[in-house]
């Protein structure tokens, strides 16, 4: 992605979007004494896909699995800044994958030996005869499903690669490229398998770049993208806000209610596939090429129960198909202020996520009651437990998908976009999962803040071929 040698004339910074990514872009223009921008929202509320709600008996709710832990110095600057060391509570990582009638350690992957010993066997000589055969890393690019067998060997796949990421993707895993797995899927040690399995290993490492992570006392995920709101003076941020057209040629975008705002420079993070579709003069080579990427769904289904948390796990992991959801929070442990009265004496709250391929259609009250007897099935929540409050949040671009013509579509749309003065940034501006943290989405942002006033290049997207990072099995 090329990037300007000089300082450029900025002129007026319109930005799309006040998730993270916009508010930290936002926010950085404001701390590097620019005025001259305008952040528009289409919500009610700031937040994106990082927000949360509190329903109507008191449970506080996020959009999908977040927790808070960070690749870069930027977003740990700006957390400090925005709350003091009380107001954020810190947590070790406590995550199982419901195997059979019991329990296995995440990630699975290492915990081979907790398998039944028929299962145990037919893993372990997977993976040493898949080893052998690929020397740890397949020869070429390959499908998702290919690289999954040539990595692990087919008994593992079987057992939980392939069921659990179905579930998560809601997409044939062959249908999904390869070259995006790293940093997200947890490497294998053969030889501290082996060590596990004599009885041999030394204790377990905590893999994985949320290991550790903080959440917020009260305000759920949201509370952290408030307090940056706040921070914006209210003449450079609108809500309820829509935009439906972008003019490239008059620099302009166009609102719902026939507003024209003008621009120099166009911050978007909302869907790529959205702001071709909606800007004129894009080819129609290019929307065309756009509709074909992917995105998941999610069905948030929160779950308030009166009954005490007494759990101590943070998140659990669900392959089976009879089971809707492929994961499930443990959301009033992560903060007593998720029940209502902060009484995690008296109330417990699971937070669920079901992926749906975009499109599907939705029984929320056959999901609900779905969700809550598998729940109670597999012992999470006593059997006779009263539910004290039900909640659905359908977020309708939750994830994008890697497919395998992913990176082409990219190539070809997004320097058209910057050519006409339009910057796709964010988890679906950029539409690359492995760079689609709250995090990443907040380097994004300052990053093409410090761009567009200083020339200086964007250091995430710069280093991104080297952060080509699965999250299979990770939360953001």
């Amino acid at each position: 992605m090329p990037h300007p040698t000089h300082t450029p004339d900025t002129g007026r910074i319109v930005i799309l979007g006040a998730g993270p990514c916009g508010l930290a872009c936002a926010d950085e223009l404001t701390r590097l004494g620019h005025r001259d921008f305008l952040l528009l929202e289409s919500a009610s509320t700031p937040g994106g896909l990082a927000s949360s709600v509190v329903d109507a008996a008191g449970f506080t709710w996020d959009l999908g699995g977040h927790v808070v832990f960070s690749h870069f110095g930027e977003f740990d600057r700006l957390l400090a800044d925005l709350f003091t060391a009380e107001e954020l509570l810190y947590h070790d990582r406590s995550s199982y994958i419901r195997y059979g009638d019991g329990w296995m350690p995440y990630p699975f992957q290492h915990h081979l030996h907790h398998l039944p010993p028929r299962d145990a066997t037919a893993c372990l000589s997977d993976l040493l005869a898949a080893r052998h055969v690929s020397s740890g890393e397949p020869s070429a690019p390959a499908d998702f499903a290919t690289w999954l067998g040539t990595m692990y060997g087919q008994a593992l796949v079987d057992r939980f690669f392939a069921p659990y990421n179905t579930k998560v993707w809601a997409t044939p895993l062959e249908d999904m490229g390869s070259a995006w797995v790293a940093e997200r899927v947890a490497p294998v040690e053969v030889e501290e398998i082996l060590a596990a399995f004599a009885g041999t290993a030394a204790p377990a490492r905590r893999w994985g770049p949320n290991a550790t992570f903080a959440f917020p006392t009260s305000g759920g995920t949201g509370e952290i993208w408030h307090r940056l709101a706040v921070r914006i003076d209210a003449g450079h941020l609108r809500t309820q806000t829509h935009v439906v057209a972008v003019d490239p040629t008059t620099r302009t975008v166009i609102l719902a209610d026939g507003e024209r705002v003008g621009y120099d420079h166009l911050v978007a993070t909302g869907p790529l596939d959205q702001l071709t579709a909606m800007t004129a003069t894009c080819p129609s080579s290019l929307r065309t090429a756009a509709r074909s990427l992917r995105h998941t769904t999610v069905a948030m289904v929160g779950l308030g129960y009166k009954t005490p948390t007494t759990d101590s796990r943070s998140w659990l992991y669900f392959p089976q198909p009879d089971i809707p959801f492929y994961r499930a929070t443990n959301f009033s442990k992560y903060a007593p202020a998720n029940v209502p009265c902060a009484d995690t004496g008296t109330y417990s709250a699971w937070m669920t996520e079901t992926s749906l391929a975009a499109g599907q259609s939705l029984d929320h009250h056959a999901l609900v009651r779905s969700c809550d007897q598998a729940l109670r099935r597999h012992g999470l929540v006593p059997e006779h437990t009263p539910l004290a409050s039900t909640h659905v949040e359908v977020i309708p671009y939750a994830y994008p998908v890697p497919t395998m013509g992913r990176d082409e579509v990219l190539a070809q749309v997004v320097p058209w976009m910057e050519a006409h003065g339009i910057y796709p940034r964010g988890r679906f501006g950029t539409w690359r999962y492995e760079i689609g943290n709250m995090d990443h989405a907040v380097k994004m942002g300052i990053d093409v803040a410090r761009r567009l006033l200083n020339g200086t290049p964007e250091e995430l997207l710069a280093s991104a071929p080297a952060l080509t990072a699965v999250r299979v099995e990770c939360r953001s």
